[in-house]
């Protein structure tokens, strides 16, 4: 499994989309117990799926791009 031992370094800027992600999950999950959030669950849906897409192709490249050094 040297897939997890992969060390990569990662700026403030390239770390925005995986943050966001990780905010709107915590969102859909309180959209469950609060009704304010259930009137804007499918948006948030929407803006989770496609920060978790960026966030992936990042560290993808990321990786990708650290093999070739």
């Amino acid at each position: 499994m040297n897939f997890f031992k992969i060390k990569t370094i990662w700026t403030n800027a390239e770390l925005i989309p995986l943050k966001l992600c990780i905010a709107t999950a915590y969102i859909l999950i309180g959209a469950y117990f609060h009704d304010f959030f259930c009137n804007h669950y499918i948006p948030i849906a929407i803006l989770f799926f496609i920060m978790l897409i960026w966030s992936v192709y990042l560290w993808l490249t990321k990786i990708k791009n650290t093999k070739k050094e």
